[in-house]
């Protein structure tokens, strides 16, 4: 199941990691202190892991790095381009990008590009905002930069769309559509992430029990695949994974197990998310969502 970059036809499978390292810990959350900290440090080991199953699976993934991640660990994230899989751009040190100014926003964009590409040797064409919630800027930012995807947004489940600028959102009048633009969304979910469902984090206004049991979050996985492989039978899910959590190991096995039921699928591909995207974006220009 090795992916294929000519055809979007039938339905694939983009396996993703979010290798926060400190960051999410720094950014975020605003956490300095040794304990949430020492779980950013468990990020080399937990990669390790994950990409040595990968291997034994011979499967193609996409890391989002922010570029704090990339200074602190280069060893460690450089095995990722080592072993041939896709780096994204995941901010600077995980900031919130709809708590900056335009100007911020595009110093952190530069920054995190600058550490990656000194770093690794390497430009992303992927974008994933730290928490997943972009700015009325963002996409302005990526077009900037040249970046050909975001995957931060949920408006799909299992089809990519064009990002647009200038949607209009009101209390007091309707929601106005934007402007297609030639940056296209490879949609995520929350429900396909395994932070909400085993992080445990207590900070200043967050509370995450997390601590899930692992048989109940496969359960939902599974039933994604499902639906896309039996129902739908075409377009591309994508996964979130963050290396310090799936790299535990009772979490290495819950992934372990998950990547047996995908390779179970005959007729599932796996895809790094700069490869599905090329291919989808042939023959296709900007335009709003069918059927709005």
């Amino acid at each position: 199941m090795k992916p294929d970059e000519r055809s979007v036809g039938g339905p694939h499978l983009a396996l993703t990691f979010d290798v926060d390292g400190f960051t999410n810990w720094i950014g975020s959350l605003g956490m300095l202190s040794p304990g949430p900290l020492s779980r950013g440090e468990f990020e080399h080991i937990g990669l390790r892991r994950v990409l040595a199953l990968l291997r034994e699976y011979q499967v193609q993934a996409t890391f989002f790095v922010p570029g704090s991640t990339a200074l602190a660990f280069p060893t460690a994230v450089g095995a990722i381009v080592e072993d041939g899989h896709e780096i994204g751009h995941h901010g600077w040190v995980h900031e919130p990008v709809a708590r900056l100014s335009r100007e911020q926003e595009r110093s952190v964009l530069l920054r995190g590009l600058e550490a990656l590409e000194g770093v690794l040797h390497v430009r992303p064409v992927g974008y994933r905002s730290p928490s997943w919630d972009n700015s009325p800027n963002t996409v302005r930012l990526l077009l900037e930069q040249g970046f050909e995807y975001d995957s931060s947004l949920m408006g799909n489940d299992v089809d990519p769309y064009w990002c647009r600028v200038g949607d209009s959102a009101s209390q007091d009048e309707g929601f106005r559509w934007g402007t297609p633009v030639p940056l296209v969304e490879l949609p995520v979910g929350w429900h396909l992430d395994d932070h909400p469902y085993f992080a445990h984090v207590e900070a200043p206004g967050v509370f995450n029990p997390g601590l899930r049991a692992p048989s109940s979050v496969l359960e939902i996985w599974r039933g994604e695949l499902d639906f896309l492989c039996d129902v739908v039978k075409e377009g591309v899910l994508v996964f979130t994974f963050h290396p310090q959590l799936i790299g535990r190991g009772h979490l290495l096995g819950t992934l372990r197990a998950f990547l047996d039921a995908a390779s179970a699928r005959p007729t599932l591909r796996f895809t790094t998310c700069q490869q599905y995207v090329r291919a989808w974006r042939v023959g296709r220009e900007p335009q709003l969502p069918s059927g709005i």
